[in-house]
């Protein structure tokens, strides 16, 4: 009997793992797969929400690393992890996206001899100012496997030289997720615990350090938010990230001044899923959102000078901007007063990505 160990470190994770588990059910018979929570980041609520929304097991291991530095963190994880494929022998480890996690297991997997394959390879920024890049360009470079979800990420792995018998344009398992959990977001009661009607209000998620760790790219935020919510109602799920530094830089009476500004605990994947569906325009500064807005059909700004996922740019409902107040106040004006940016769902985004991946896997890589 082949074992395959899963890796989720933190909530994107679990998006592109549930799918992969409920594929691997049906080969029961050959293999056994089994997940691995680093803990990378943990709230028991939140980790609950998601494994419930999901439909995902208890995970088979759960290494409790927790916050730190990135050396700290991808550090305890790897020492923790090759416990893990001491005690249970794997014969492939899966990880996704690009996390620490992510590199810190196939680090360890691949000094152990241990088969790794990467879902989600070959997406790049070029960027790398940003700690994912890094992730993403190390952890293709020791893969044994890549999975890819879109034309941009085969390219570079083309480009890099990858090996073309292992790579597989397969699409994409959070899409697999969103497709699983739209029937129980249609059930959601957040739209009305809000008191929200459908297409009547702004989305938005900002969490990397470029936007909310100084003071003055922060405050530029909240006043152009506190200005929107004098004519829009703004859904806001805080990471604690931001919470925090809108505390420790005093900016809390922004916030105060806001009458439409509804300042949200961070949602489940179902609720967030539902709030994101029936958004006017969602703004963020995620990678995966970029993504679920694409296949949802609904416009999204990113305020980054770059992403990983152009696909969403170019066939997608997503549009990149500069984060300085102009260019923010100008895409926020276009996206109340102009048509909405129509979209195409991008190839193999289909909801039947995971089941790629796990033929693949027992018929191909495991035999």
């Amino acid at each position: 009997m082949k074992k395959v160990i899963s890796v989720v470190g933190a909530r994107p994770n679990f998006m592109k793992v549930a799918p992969l588990h409920r594929a691997f059910a049906q080969y029961s018979a050959q293999c056994v797969h089994q997940i691995c929570h680093t803990g990378q980041h943990y709230d028991a609520a939140m980790s609950d929400a998601f494994f419930n929304d999901l439909d995902m097991p208890e995970p088979t291991y759960f290494l409790g690393i927790g916050s730190g530095s990135h050396a700290e963190q991808t550090a305890r994880v790897m020492v923790e992890f090759e416990k893990v494929c001491l005690e249970a022998k794997p014969d492939l480890v899966i990880v996704v996206g690009d996390v620490n996690s992510t590199i810190a297991c196939t680090l360890t997997a691949s000094k152990l001899h241990i088969k790794t394959a990467h879902v989600e390879a070959g997406l790049r920024s070029y960027d790398r100012t940003m700690p994912e890049e890094i992730n993403r360009i190390a952890t293709d470079a020791i893969s044994d496997y890549c999975f890819i979800t879109e034309q941009s990420g085969l390219d570079n792995l083309q480009h890099d030289g990858f090996n073309p018998n292992n790579m597989f344009f397969v699409g994409n398992t959070m899409i697999d997720s969103l497709h699983y959990a739209l029937p129980k977001a249609e059930q959601s009661g957040i739209l009305a615990e809000l008191g929200l009607q459908p297409r009547g209000y702004v989305l938005m998620t900002i969490h990397r350090p470029s936007n909310v760790d100084d003071r003055e790219q922060l405050e530029m935020l909240l006043r152009i938010f506190r200005d929107l919510s004098q004519e829009r109602d703004i859904v806001f799920p805080v990471h604690p990230r931001t919470r925090k530094n809108i505390a420790a830089h005093g900016l809390q009476h922004l916030v105060d001044e806001s009458p439409r500004l509804h300042l949200i605990e961070p949602q489940g994947y179902v609720n967030f899923l539902a709030l994101m569906k029936n958004a006017d325009f969602v703004m963020t500064d995620s990678g995966g959102i970029q993504e679920e807005t694409t296949a949802l059909g609904v416009p999204c700004i990113t305020l980054r000078t770059t992403t990983e996922r152009p696909i969403t740019c170019t066939l997608g409902t997503n549009v990149l901007i500069q984060p300085n107040e102009s260019a923010i106040r100008a895409a926020i004006h276009t996206a109340i007063h102009n048509p909405r940016k129509q979209g195409t769902v991008p190839p193999l985004w289909d909801g039947n990505a995971a089941q790629r991946i796990t033929d693949i896997i027992v018929n191909k890589i495991l035999v």
